[in-house]
């Protein structure tokens, strides 16, 4: 039976991770991740994310697309053609399948975040 979710705030522990060493620009920041939607051979994820102040280099697949939407704090992506875009609190940005830059986070931030890979 399908039922609505809802994205309250987790009361489970979140993964915690941080960029690989060989991506990091600036910083060492540390991301937690709460996925909170995630059907099995559905290739959609959807979740809640926070992540300290840092920058590091990203690489989305020909078939990985992300939407996601800035609760609090800042970020800013660098594509690889020098172009660059921000989004703070109540912004939402898509990052297109087979992007590649950086990803840079200026004040803590907290955003809720859908990918789906197809």
């Amino acid at each position: 039976m399908s039922r609505i979710l809802r994205f309250d705030p987790p009361d489970t522990l979140p993964e915690r991770d941080q960029p690989r060493l060989e991506r990091r620009e600036v910083g060492a920041p540390v991301r937690q991740t709460w996925t909170l939607y995630e059907p099995a051979g559905e290739g959609l994820c959807a979740g809640i994310w926070t992540c300290e102040p840092g920058r590091w280099r990203i690489v989305f697949g020909p078939h990985e697309h992300e939407y996601f939407m800035v609760l609090e704090g800042r970020v800013r992506l660098h594509d690889a053609q020098g172009g660059v875009t921000e989004a703070g609190p109540g912004q939402a940005l898509v990052i297109p399948a087979g992007f590649e830059g950086s990803f840079e986070v200026l004040e803590r931030v907290r955003k809720h975040f859908v990918v789906v890979r197809r």
